[in-house]
C-alpha cells in the first residue's frame, strides 16, 4: 500500500497521474470516480489517437490516388493510351520514378523513422571507428599542443536532435538569466516599470527572423577573428532573446502582486534587500515566474526551428529544410517524423518544467 501511494505521488508530481490509475485498474483497486477519470484521461485520448491515425491514413490515400489519377490522365492527354497504361503500371509497381510524392501515410512515416535510426547506428559506428583509428595520432597532437583531428562526416538525425536540445537549453538559460533579475527589479520599482514598459511593448512582438538578423550583425563582428562555431552562438542567443519576454512580464507581475503584508513583515524584521527578495518576494511570486518560464521554454523550442534554418546550425531546423529541398521519395515522410519528434520533445519539456515547479514551489499544479 505504501509503495502504491508512493507511485501515485510520483506520477502526479511529474504530471502523469493517470499512470497510477491504470495500475489500480489492473490490480482491482479502483472506484467509480477513478474509473471515470481513467476513461476521460486515458481511454478517450487513446481513441482520439486511433481516430487521428485512421483519418490520416484515409487522407494520405485520397491524396495519393488524386495525384496518381492526375499523372495517368496527363500521360493519356499528352502521349496517348499506351503511355497512360505504362504510367498506371509504373505507379502500381511502386517505382520511385513515377510514384506520387504527396502526404505520406502513417506506415511510410514509421518506415522512415526506422530508416533514420538505422542511419544513426551506421554513423555512430563510423564515428567510433574514426575515433579508434585516430586515437594514437590525436594523443600525439595534444602532446605537441595541436588540436585533435575531429570527425567531419554528416550528423545523424539523433545527433541533430541533441544539437537542437543543446541550443534550446542554452537559449533558455540566457533568457532566464536576463528576464528573472530584470523582472524582479521592474516589479519592485514603479519607476523602472515605467522606464522599461516601452522597451518591452516594442520588442516583445518582434519576429524570430529579425532577432536572428540582429544577433548575426553583432556576433559575426565580435567573433570575426575566432574559430568558434558561430552558428551555435548566434542560434542560442537569438532563441534566448526571442523567448524571454513571457518570463520577464510574468516575473514583474508576480513580484508587483506580492501581498503588501509580507513586505511590511520584512520591513519589521529589518531584512536586507537581498534577504527580502530571496525570502519573501521570490517564494510568493514563484507560480507566476514558472508560468512564464514554461511559456519561454515552449516558445524557445518553437522558434528554434526557424532560427536553426537561418543560421545553418546542424539541428532539427536544418534537417527539415534540407529534406524539403532534397525532394527525395521519402523526404516528406522524414519531415513528418521530425514534426512528431519536435512535438513530443516539446511535450516532455513542458512536463520537465511542471516537475521542477512542483519541486520548488508550494503551489502544486496538476497537469493539463
Amino acid at each position: 500500500m505504501k509503495q502504491s501511494l508512493t507511485l501515485g505521488k510520483v506520477t502526479k508530481f511529474i504530471g502523469l497521474g493517470f499512470l497510477s490509475t491504470i495500475k489500480d485498474l489492473f490490480t482491482g483497486n479502483i472506484d467509480k470516480e477513478d474509473f471515470k477519470t481513467l476513461l476521460r484521461k486515458t481511454i478517450v485520448p487513446l481513441a482520439s489517437i486511433l481516430l487521428f491515425i485512421g483519418l490520416w491514413h484515409m487522407g494520405a490515400k485520397a491524396l495519393y490516388n488524386k495525384e496518381a489519377d492526375f499523372k495517368i490522365e496527363k500521360a493519356l492527354t499528352d502521349q496517348g493510351q499506351a503511355a497512360a497504361d505504362a504510367m498506371e503500371a509504373c505507379i502500381a509497381s511502386g517505382d520511385v520514378s513515377c510514384k506520387p510524392n504527396t502526404l505520406p501515410s502513417p506506415s511510410q512515416v514509421w518506415d522512415s523513422y526506422k530508416s533514420l535510426l538505422r542511419d544513426h547506428n551506421i554513423i555512430a559506428a563510423d564515428k567510433a571507428a574514426f575515433k579508434e583509428k585516430t586515437a594514437a595520432l590525436n594523443e600525439k597532437r595534444v602532446a605537441d599542443g595541436l588540436d585533435e583531428i575531429t570527425y567531419t562526416g554528416r550528423p545523424s538525425f539523433v545527433d541533430q536532435i541533441f544539437r537542437s536540445l543543446k541550443t534550446v537549453f542554452a537559449g533558455f538559460l540566457l533568457a532566464l538569466l536576463i528576464a528573472v533579475p530584470l523582472g524582479i527589479f521592474i516589479g519592485l520599482s514603479p519607476t523602472l516599470k515605467s522606464a522599461f514598459n516601452w522597451f518591452i511593448q516594442i520588442f516583445k512582438p518582434v519576429s524570430p527572423v529579425v532577432w536572428y538578423l540582429l544577433v548575426f550583425m553583432i556576433v559575426k563582428t565580435l567573433l570575426i577573428d575566432s574559430n568558434e562555431d558561430s552558428s551555435f552562438t548566434i542560434s542560442f542567443i537569438s532563441v534566448g532573446l526571442c523567448s524571454m519576454w513571457a518570463t520577464l512580464v510574468n516575473t514583474a507581475m508576480g513580484v508587483s502582486s506580492v501581498d503588501k503584508d509580507y513586505i511590511n513583515v520584512a520591513k519589521v524584521l529589518k531584512l536586507g534587500s537581498f534577504q527580502k527578495i530571496f525570502k519573501v518576494v521570490l517564494p510568493s511570486s514563484l507560480p507566476l515566474i514558472f508560468t512564464g518560464l514554461k511559456i519561454t521554454l515552449s516558445v524557445a523550442w518553437m522558434v528554434l526551428i526557424a532560427i536553426e534554418l537561418l543560421a545553418q546550425s546542424p539541428g532539427l531546423g536544418l534537417f527539415v529544410w534540407e529534406e524539403f529541398q532534397n525532394g527525395a521519395n521519402d523526404s516528406n515522410a522524414k519531415i513528418i517524423v521530425a514534426m512528431f519528434v519536435i512535438g513530443i520533445i516539446g511535450f516532455l519539456l513542458d512536463r520537465l518544467m511542471l516537475t521542477i515547479q512542483n519541486w520548488v514551489s508550494f503551489d502544486k499544479t496538476d497537469a493539463i
